[in-house]
C-alpha cells in the first residue's frame, strides 16, 4: 500500500535525513534501510542505534516498485533491509533481491492470530520477511453524519444518496478487491474473467464520488467536510487525527474488507546480515512495536499484540476488534506483472474517464 506523506514532510526528509549510500558507506557503523516514513522517527531509531553503535540511514519510499527503482539505480550491498508490502515477498525473492531469514529468530507467539501467513513471506519454503504492521482498505467516515450501520454495508458507497460525498483512495490494488468483495467475488482468485463486471462496478463508484485522490488530498477532503466517506480509508487515516478529529473513524463492513501488510527482509546483497536481522528483531519488541504503531507519518496496526501502547491509542486502533477484523479481510491480491498491468489500465481508464 502506498502511504504517502504531505509534500513538506517528503520535502524535509529528503533534505534532512536521507543519506546516499556513498555517504553511508564512509561511516564504519551504519545500517542502509529501504523504507517508508513510518521507520524514521528518531524516538523508534535512538535505542537500535545506541545499543548497536550503529546509524541507521534511510532512504524514503512509498511502495515495492519505488524501491525496485532506487535499487536499479544502485550496486549490490549499497543496502541492508527492506520495508515491503509482504505480498510482494515472493516476487522479490524470486528475483534474488532477498536473503532466507531464520525463522526461529523471529518469535510470532505473541503475534496477532492470522498475520503470519506463509503465503506472504515465503517462497519455495524459505522464510524471506517477517510482518510488522497492517491495516486495512476499507470505508473511514464522518460518523456525526453516517452511522455504524450504514456503513457496516460493504454496497454503501455506491448507494445513490451518497453521491458526491464520496472520495476514493487512487490506488487500484485495494479498490480493485475491495471492488470485488462487493461483487461477491474472492479478491485472491480474480482472473481477467472478473474484469468486465468489475469496471462497471468501479464506474458506478467513481460517478458517485466526489474525487479521487492521493492520501494527503482524501484525508483532508474527509477532515474538512468535503466529504463523508473515503473508500480505501482506514485506521492510517483516521486513527493520528482522531484527537483533533474524533468524528472520523472506520470500520470493516459485514462482507468483508482489505488488509494490507507491512514486512521486512533483509537484502541478499547486504555484507550487514546479522545486523539486519537485529534491526528487525528489534522492530518487532514491544517497545519498538508501539512507536511504530503510531509513528508521526501513519498510525497503524503491530504484528505483536503485546505492543507497548496507551489505553487511549488502544481504543483509536479498535484494537479489540482485530481477531474478527482480521478473518473478514483478505489480503492484497499477489499478481503476475501481466495481470498487474491490466490492473492499472484498467483503473487510470475509470477514473480518468467519468
Amino acid at each position: 500500500m502506498t502511504r504517502c506523506r504531505s509534500s513538506l514532510r517528503a520535502l524535509l526528509a529528503s533534505s534532512l535525513f536521507i543519506l546516499t549510500p556513498m555517504a553511508a558507506h564512509a561511516a564504519d557503523a551504519t545500517l542502509n534501510v529501504l523504507t517508508w516514513c513510518d521507520h524514521e522517527d528518531p524516538a523508534l531509531l535512538a535505542p537500535f542505534e545506541k545499543a548497536h553503535n550503529v546509524k541507521v540511514h534511510f532512504k524514503d519510499i512509498d511502495s515495492t516498485g519505488a524501491a525496485l527503482a532506487v535499487i536499479g539505480q544502485s550496486q549490490p550491498g549499497d543496502w541492508d533491509v527492506l520495508v515491503l508490502d509482504e505480498t510482494d515477498t515472493p516476487r522479490l525473492a524470486a528475483m534474488g533481491l532477498l536473503a532466507p531469514l531464520d525463522p526461529t529468530a523471529f518469535p510470532t507467539t505473541d503475534f496477532f492470530p492470522g498475520i503470519d501467513s506463509p503465503k506472504l513471506s515465503s517462497f519455495n519454503g524459505k522464510t524471506y520477511a517477517v510482518p510488522e504492521k497492517f491495516g486495512y482498505n476499507t470505508v473511514a467516515y464522518n460518523r456525526t453524519a453516517i452511522s455504524a450501520a450504514a456503513m457496516s454495508d460493504i454496497q454503501a458507497p455506491w448507494k445513490a444518496e451518497y453521491k458526491d460525498r464520496i472520495a476514493i483512495y487512487d490506488y487500484y490494488v485495494p479498490i480493485v478487491a475491495y471492488t470485488a468483495l462487493a461483487l461477491g467475488k474472492n479478491p485472491a482468485t480474480l482472473s481477467d474473467a472478473d474484469l468486465p463486471a468489475i469496471r462497471t462496478k468501479l464506474s458506478e463508484l467513481r460517478h458517485n464520488a466526489a474525487l479521487v485522490g492521493d492520501v494527503t488530498t482524501t484525508q483532508q477532503a474527509l477532515a474538512t467536510g468535503q466529504v463523508d466517506i473515503l473508500v480505501g480509508g482506514g485506521e492510517w487515516v483516521t486513527a493520528g487525527m482522531a484527537k483533533d478529529r474524533p468524528n472520523l473513524t472506520y470500520l470493516i463492513p459485514t462482507q468483508g474488507g482489505v488488509r494490507w501488510q507491512q514486512g521486512l527482509a533483509v537484502f541478499a546483497g547486504s555484507q550487514k546480515k546479522d545486523l539486519a536481522v537485529a534491526f528487525a528483531q528489534y522492530i518487532l519488541t514491544p517497545e519498538a512495536q508501539g512507536k511504530l504503531a503510531t509513528s508521526s507519518c501513519y498510525w497503524g496496526m503491530p504484528a505483536n499484540s503485546k505492543a507497548v501502547l496507551k489505553d487511549e491509542d488502544k481504543k483509536l486502533l479498535q484494537w479489540d476488534m482485530q481477531p474478527s477484523y482480521i478473518a473478514r479481510t483478505a489480503t492484497y491480491l499477489q499478481m503476475t506483472p501481466a495481470f498487474d498491468k491490466t490492473l492499472q489500465k484498467l483503473w487510470t481508464e475509470v477514473m480518468q474517464n467519468e
